[in-house]
């Protein structure tokens, strides 16, 4: 039986809506005990990710005001997504080609869920994780 993005993947990721403010999408952060979340538009479309590192090097460090900056503001850029039903090996293939720590789950165009690299370790073998964290963790 093949393993699928379906049995990897955390469920019930939650949204930061686009138009909530930085300050927001961090007390989620804080309150889910994450350091991503995926922002999605009025239409619940995915929109792109914020991380905490967004937030400090788009916001903080260029000494914007986080009250004023919204989730939206800084999920720019090209979305990187798996599909719900897609095999492991495309999983660890987008995430590795991408170099991303996690990707959102879509069924069609809707959020289902997120994998991180906690996840694949928890479910595929030990040299697949390997292989991951080192695609990912190289140098450019």
């Amino acid at each position: 039986m093949t393993t699928t993005a379906r049995d990897i993947m955390t469920a019930d990721a939650t949204c930061v809506k686009a138009s909530e403010t930085v300050v927001d999408a961090a007390r989620k952060m804080v309150e889910l005990d994450v350091g991503a979340l995926p922002v999605c538009g009025p239409d619940e479309r995915l929109k792109g990710m914020l991380t905490d590192r967004d937030i400090v090097v788009k916001v903080v460090a260029q000494g914007k005001d986080p009250a004023r900056c919204t989730a939206g503001d800084l999920a720019q850029g090209e979305i990187v997504t798996v599909s719900v039903d897609d095999d492991a090996s495309e999983v660890l293939r987008v995430m590795s080609e991408h170099r991303i720590r996690r990707v959102p789950v879509i069924d069609g165009h809707i959020l289902v869920g997120i994998i991180a690299q906690a996840d694949i370790a928890r479910t595929l073998p030990h040299t697949q994780v390997g292989d991951l964290v080192g695609d990912v963790s190289q140098e450019s």
